[in-house]
C-alpha cells in the first residue's frame, strides 16, 4: 500500500478526559484510503525534548467529512505538545502504515473486540467496519476508571458495549478477563491495550480455541522498517506449536512493518 507524508490540518480538537485529546484531522485533497488496525507516525514540532515521530492507532477515518481522528494520551513531553494543536495548525503525518486486522469472511462470526486504556482507539474503527460488512460485533472496554472510558457514545453505534473498570465506577468492577460476557461464544476476538491485558486475552483465547489477533505497541521509530527500535522476536512462518523440549525455531520482525497486527499464535509470549 502506497505511504504518504501529509500535512495534515487540525480541523478539530475534543477533550475526551484530563488527559485524552481527539484530534480531528484534514487535507485540502481525499486522504489516502487506510484500513483498521493502521497507524500513523506524527512529527512533534515544538518539543526540545522529542526527536523521533509518535506512533499513533488510526481511532477513525470519517470518509464522508474527510476526516482522519488520532487518540492522544498525554503522557510524555511529544503527546503533552501535540496535546497543545490548536484548530488551524498542521500535524505532519506519515500514513499509512503497518498491516490490517483480518476481517471475518463469514458474516455470522461472532466477534469480539477487546480495548484497555489508549487501545481502545484501533477498536473503533475496526468496529465500524465489521458493521459495515454486516457483522456487529461485541465490544469490551476496560479502564482504572469511568474517566479512562472513552468515545463510548459513539462505540454505541458499532455493536454492544461491555465495559469494566478496576474501581467498579462504570460497567463490572474487574479487569477485561473478569467481565460476565466472555461467558459467551465468540468466534475472533481482536485486542489492544497494555501488554498484560493482551497476554490475559491471548491467554483466555487460547484456552477456548479462539483466533486471536492483537495490535502490539512496540516503540516504532520510523515506521518503515529501518530504524529497528521495534523487533519482536516471533515463530519462524512454519512453526506453528512451541514445543515444550527444545527452543522453537523464532525469527526477529520489524512490528512496524510486519505488524502492528499479529495472530498470537506466531507470538513467543509465555502465556
Amino acid at each position: 500500500m502506497k505511504k504518504y507524508i501529509l500535512d495534515l490540518i487540525v480541523r478539530s480538537v475534543e477533550q475526551l478526559s484530563p488527559k485524552h485529546v481527539l484530534l480531528h484531522l484534514t487535507h485540502e485533497q481525499t486522504l489516502p484510503p487506510m484500513q483498521p488496525g493502521q497507524f500513523v507516525e506524527v512529527r512533534v514540532d515544538g518539543s526540545p525534548t522529542t526527536f523521533l515521530r509518535r506512533p499513533i492507532s488510526i481511532n477513525y477515518v470519517d470518509t464522508q467529512h474527510n476526516e482522519l481522528w488520532l487518540m492522544v494520551a498525554m503522557i510524555g513531553d511529544g503527546t503533552r505538545q501535540l496535546g497543545r494543536l490548536r484548530v488551524g495548525d498542521t500535524l505532519n503525518c506519515v500514513l499509512p502504515l503497518g498491516n490490517t486486522f483480518t476481517m471475518p469472511e463469514n458474516r455470522e462470526e461472532k466477534v469480539l473486540l477487546v480495548g484497555g486504556g489508549v487501545g481502545m482507539a484501533p477498536m473503533l474503527y475496526l468496529g465500524s467496519a465489521l458493521h459495515a460488512q454486516g457483522i456487529q460485533p461485541t465490544f469490551l472496554l476496560g479502564g482504572r476508571t469511568a474517566q479512562d472510558i472513552l468515545e463510548l457514545e459513539i462505540f454505541n453505534r458499532y455493536g454492544r458495549v461491555c465495559v469494566t473498570t478496576e474501581d467498579g465506577s462504570l460497567g463490572e468492577q474487574g479487569f477485561v478477563t473478569n467481565h460476565s460476557v466472555l461467558n459467551e461464544h465468540f468466534d475472533r476476538i481482536c485486542t489492544c491495550g497494555p501488554k498484560p491485558m493482551m497476554k490475559a486475552v491471548a491467554h483466555f483465547a487460547q484456552e477456548h480455541n479462539i483466533t486471536c489477533e492483537v495490535s502490539l505497541e512496540n516503540m516504532m521509530a520510523c515506521g518503515l522498517g529501518a530504524c529497528l527500535c521495534c523487533v519482536e522476536k516471533v515463530k519462524a512462518e512454519n512453526q506453528d506449536v512451541l514445543e515444550s523440549n527444545h527452543s522453537s525455531l523464532s525469527t526477529n520482525v520489524c512490528v512496524c512493518k510486519e505488524g502492528p497486527i499479529f495472530n498470537v499464535k506466531r507470538l513467543l509470549w509465555q502465556i
